[in-house]
């Protein structure tokens, strides 16, 4: 299978307001296109807003997202709906609760991901009703990349099971599966290594740095177990109360007196926040 165009992403100046609550301040950072970028820091520091805010289920009312795909496409997210973010612009995230359909198969999930390929395909209802050519060769291509997929995660023993009958963990690969089969530019992962055994935990990095290698796709990770984050990531953003207080490679992120300070409870005032310059 060849590699996927991957993207690059600048935020500049996001901030997000609920009613007093101000969840992202001013944040600004890049991610780099076929990277793995890790957005870390305490419950309540912004992450899963931000997440919101790129996917399109939160409006930022200030600031700019912009994805550049390959050398010449560019999308600013704050200006596009949720559907045309995933679909136009290529961003597919994961949740940090599984999303599966439970009744469906295993394989059938990895084809539902596909529907922008159908809709492509069968415009015409009365083509997918009476098997056009088109119309097959779309269902036939869906169901060669799902097998691809689940082979890759290690799943193509049960494709046929149903998703909710299958393990946490398994159901965890084939959530990361099902957004792969979207070919993304950009793939959000929104704590895939929760409720993960440190087995499985190992099994996820194997997993997300093979996909880095062989398909090229840039990635951001939200996790809080840090034998991921520093093991796969390129790149660290560190959140605390919406700002960003770090920025750089893993080496010099981990030993950050703001980041130390950030996880063992404490605030930082403005003096101490430090910009760590990407190396």
């Amino acid at each position: 299978m060849s590699r996927m165009v991957s993207a690059s992403l600048h935020v500049e100046h996001l901030s997000m307001r609920f009613g007093g609550l101000l969840a992202l301040n001013d944040l600004t950072f890049r991610a780099q296109a076929g990277q793995i970028t890790a957005i870390i820091g305490p419950n309540g520091a912004g992450k899963t807003t931000l997440f919101n805010c790129l996917t399109g289920f939160y409006r930022a009312p200030v600031g700019r997202m912009r994805l550049t795909v390959g050398a010449r496409d560019h999308y600013f997210l704050e200006r596009m709906d949720a559907h045309r973010i995933a679909r136009d612009a290529g961003v597919v995230r994961t949740f940090q609760n599984v999303r599966l359909f439970s009744t469906m198969s295993a394989l059938e999930n990895l084809v539902v991901a596909q529907h922008r390929d159908f809709s492509a395909a069968g415009r015409n209802p009365l083509a997918v009703l009476f098997g056009a050519p088109r119309h097959r060769r779309a269902l036939k291509n869906a169901l060669n990349w799902g097998r691809y997929w689940l082979n890759r995660v290690g799943l193509i023993e049960v494709a046929d099971a149903a998703a909710g009958a299958l393990p946490y963990g398994s159901q965890r690969r084939l959530e990361i599966a099902r957004a792969m089969c979207a070919r993304p530019t950009l793939l959000c992962l929104d704590e895939p290594a929760a409720g993960l055994n440190p087995r499985e935990s190992h099994q996820l990095n194997e997993l997300l740095l093979d996909i880095r290698q062989d398909h090229g796709v840039s990635m951001l990770l939200i996790e809080h177990d840090m034998s991921v984050v520093m093991q796969i990531s390129d790149h660290i953003v560190v959140l605390d109360h919406g700002i960003c207080i770090a920025d750089g490679q893993p080496r010099y992120v981990r030993t950050d007196p703001a980041v130390i300070r950030a996880y063992l409870g404490e605030t930082p005032s403005p003096e101490t926040i430090k910009k760590v310059t990407p190396r």
